[in-house]
């Protein structure tokens, strides 16, 4: 194990995890598949979120694909041979999806840190629901997103109707949604499905410089920010106002503020202790 670098038994092969400078990089490695979602993968993805969301010795979460790709959603292949599923009630099965869903998706929203997913290649179906729960993408110039779903019969899940429809508003929602296009980076950025698109061999390092900038914050102000953003999602503006205005305080009481103003009197950078 490399000095500063902690690697973390996921379970399986099919998920990576190490964390390195408070960045928990999390990367779904099933390249000979694009990533797609599997029995094993997806619920060690689980766990990793959950578990690195509550690790306080991760600052941020770094979400990536290895190879060519970020993640190509589910198992198209083995979506029609599943005859078990069939037999399943239907009220069971959707109660078991109402569960993954939240427990995935669900769970990466509610991290109170920065996440950011890295996006080398094509995100798909869940996986670009998976990506867009982040709170940044960024994407390789080659990247492609589609939504997927209606090329299949199928109407979406992991939370993509929610996502799209505050990225984007609910008309692009509709029109991706719908056509199920194969959307390159430089559109996906103007449309604000990504934050910045940077060349293919620079994906991992630009990604995890942005994401060890965030884990280097005020933890605590940021996890703040998250909650005001969050917030204003659904309420009006006195209420949002309100809301600001408990975690402006809040936050001017942490030893980390009181550094930071320190470090712009001295010139220098703060050093953040989460306090």
């Amino acid at each position: 194990m490399a000095a500063g670098r902690i690697e973390i038994d996921t379970g399986t092969r099919e998920l990576l995890c190490e964390i390195r400078d408070r960045v928990a990089v999390i990367t779904l490695n099933r390249p000979e598949a694009r990533n797609a979602l599997s029995d094993r993968l997806t619920p060690a993805l689980r766990r990793m979120v959950k578990q690195c969301g509550d690790d306080p010795g991760v600052g941020a979460l770094l979400i990536t694909g290895a190879g060519s790709a970020f993640c190509a959603g589910g198992d198209v292949k083995g979506m029609g041979g599943n005859s078990n599923k069939a037999e399943i009630p239907f009220e069971e099965r959707v109660a078991d999806l109402r569960t993954k869903q939240r427990t995935l998706t669900g769970a990466l929203v509610a991290v109170r840190k920065p996440t950011i997913a890295a996006l080398p290649g094509p995100a798909a179906g869940a996986g670009l629901a998976l990506a867009l729960a982040c709170d940044i993408r960024i994407a390789s110039e080659s990247a492609i997103m589609s939504t997927g779903y209606a090329r299949i019969g199928l109407t979406g899940d992991y939370g993509i109707a929610w996502l799209l429809t505050r990225l984007v508003g609910t008309s692009r929602a509709r029109e991706l949604m719908f056509l199920s296009e194969r959307i390159d980076a430089r559109r996906c950025e103007t449309l604000g499905l990504v934050n910045r698109v940077v060349p293919d061999a620079e994906i991992r390092e630009a990604s995890f410089a942005l994401a060890r900038s965030l884990a280097e914050g005020p933890s605590i102000a940021l996890a703040c920010i998250k909650d005001n953003l969050d917030h204003a999602l659904k309420s009006d503006f006195l209420d949002s106002m309100d809301q600001e205005a408990e975690n402006m305080v809040r936050s001017s009481r942490t030893t980390d503020h009181k550094e930071a103003v320190r470090a712009f009197v001295d010139k220098r950078k703060p050093a953040f202790a989460g306090r």
